[in-house]
């Protein structure tokens, strides 16, 4: 069985294992067991590197150590620049470098660039970069002795995979909600936050090994890697799984003498999923067999064949419920309840932690309650069929076009009603004052229907995503695989249009 033939590999002599910080009991036999059902749907075709003139190039840049620097480099000016601007610029948002950039460009942007191209932005992350650095003692250089403690994940956190990351995310939001850091607010709250990003990931890059604040807990991971598993970039992959599975050394998991090994815990010989691949070129760079390249796939391929994860299908719910709340708080009915909630509790004012948390537990909890009856209603008499996480996983992956859909929808206004204002803020770090007339991109009333619009491809996307998901994890689970199609895909169309109704009454507010 060679799932992946983008062209013959002879194996090599393996090379010493050189990494000894991370020393391996021993070398398990080959697991095939199946693999080639599981994988044959998520195998990319194409692989980049082979492409006649630009392959040998991009070869060239992803053997080189400095490759993942010079995507690092530029990002990590700007955003110390956001926070020096932060503390020492304007204090009118509008005008003020960091927060333009930050919330009218970077934040705004990277939705539609995730839904497109992955976890793209992991590799030009300033803050893993930064912790990079660091830990390994280098800019680019192959070192040996690493700074700080080297612990692994604890194995019971580690199983919960994104989900203490969507942990991170809805406290963070909540602080930037109650805070008005992206409103934007002052300057320097956005200065805070970088700050306060940039002390969390370098206290845990120097307690454990490799990126584990990437895997685990980046407030940004879970987003990023639910939502990109709609992207066309598969990450690196064995150009032949064969030669994978029988290598007795593994270095792009352990490291060889080129490479570290696999910053994010991902073994390429049985990747199903672009969602846990920084695009670091770590294994590229250590395999001796020169047996992986970077592959593309088709859109929504590693959403539809992979398979499916509770954990992946709870974060994806505690994101929904997380936009939606966004959505409701821009609503007089929101302010009513808060206010309310916030007279009773003597809480100072929004976000009331309580309607907050509530919202997102009830909007995720609606999927739980439909999963779990579609378990007793439409399933067979079977332990597996009737298990809840049979159901509830491959529902709520469906629903991650959609997902990013809203957030790319919910993010447009600060984009399309101040983006221009970038310019000025830019000349501002210079000390020169620009007076910026208030452009707008889009007029109001063509940025609502800009949103109607994002959400509905979201929508139709997402119904054709739950199908084929339907048609393929629930054939085992049920006799009546079309009513089980039907219910999900009418879930779905009701979620978008929900939504819909939602941006209709929010008038396009930010």
């Amino acid at each position: 069985m060679a799932l992946n033939k983008a062209k013959k590999v002879e194996p090599l002599a393996a090379t010493p294992l050189v990494d000894s910080t991370l020393p391996v009991s021993r070398v398990r036999p080959a697991q095939r067991e199946g693999l080639s059902e599981r994988l044959s749907g998520s195998d990319a075709r194409l692989d980049l590197t082979s492409l006649p003139g630009f392959g040998p190039i991009l070869e060239r840049m992803l053997k080189s150590r400095k490759f993942q620097f010079y995507f690092i480099l530029p990002t990590q000016i700007i955003f110390w620049l956001v926070v020096i601007s932060g503390i020492f610029g304007t204090l009118e948002p509008a005008q003020n470098f960091g927060t333009a950039i930050t919330w009218y460009i970077w934040f705004a942007l990277m939705f539609p660039a995730t839904l497109l191209i992955g976890r793209a932005w992991c590799l030009a992350c300033p803050f893993g970069g930064l912790g990079d650095w660091i830990q390994r003692r280098s800019f680019w250089r192959r070192t040996q002795k690493k700074l700080g403690l080297g612990l692994k994940m604890p194995q019971v956190l580690a199983e919960y995979g994104l989900l203490m990351s969507a942990g991170v995310f809805i406290i963070l939001s909540w602080l930037e909600e109650f805070f008005n850091i992206a409103g934007p607010g002052l300057p320097i709250l956005t200065s805070i936050m970088v700050l306060g990003i940039i002390a969390f990931s370098l206290i845990t890059f120097l307690v454990f090994e490799r990126r584990t604040f990437c895997r685990y807990l980046c407030p940004l991971s879970s987003l990023i890697g639910a939502n990109g598993s709609t992207g066309i970039i598969a990450g690196f992959r064995p150009r032949d799984r064969e030669v994978c599975l029988n290598c007795q050394t593994k270095e792009c998991m352990r490291g060889g003498t080129d490479g570290y090994g696999c910053p994010w815990y991902t073994y390429p010989a049985t990747a199903d999923t672009n969602t846990y691949c920084g695009l670091c070129s770590e294994c590229y760079k250590a395999c001796p067999y020169e047996n992986i390249g970077v592959y593309v796939q088709k859109p929504l391929t590693s959403v539809i064949a992979p398979k499916k994860r509770t954990s992946m299908a709870w974060v994806i719910g505690a994101l929904l419920g997380l936009v939606i709340f966004q959505q409701w708080n821009a609503l007089p009915s929101y302010a009513a309840a808060d206010n309310w909630l916030n007279s009773v509790m003597h809480f100072p004012h929004y976000p009331n932690p309580v309607d907050y948390l509530l919202t997102i537990g009830a909007v995720a909890g609606i999927f739980v309650g439909i999963a779990f009856l579609l378990s007793r209603v439409v399933s067979l008499k079977t332990k597996t069929a009737r298990s809840f996480s049979s159901w509830f996983a491959p529902l709520m992956y469906g629903l991650i076009p959609l997902v990013g859909a809203d957030y790319m929808a919910r993010v447009m206004p600060k984009f399309f009603n101040h983006a221009a204002r970038l310019p000025s803020s830019i000349i501002g770090i210079f000390g020169k004052q620009v007076s910026w007339a208030d452009f707008h991109i889009l007029p109001n009333n063509w940025l609502v229907r800009v949103q109607y619009l994002v959400i509905a491809i979201g929508t139709a996307v997402a119904v054709y995503t739950t199908s084929k998901i339907a048609g393929k994890d629930y054939k085992e689970l049920t006799r009546n695989s079309k009513l089980a199609r039907i219910i999900s895909v009418a879930v779905v169309v009701l979620l978008g249009a929900g939504m819909i109704v939602l941006y209709y009454f929010m008038n396009g507010a930010e």
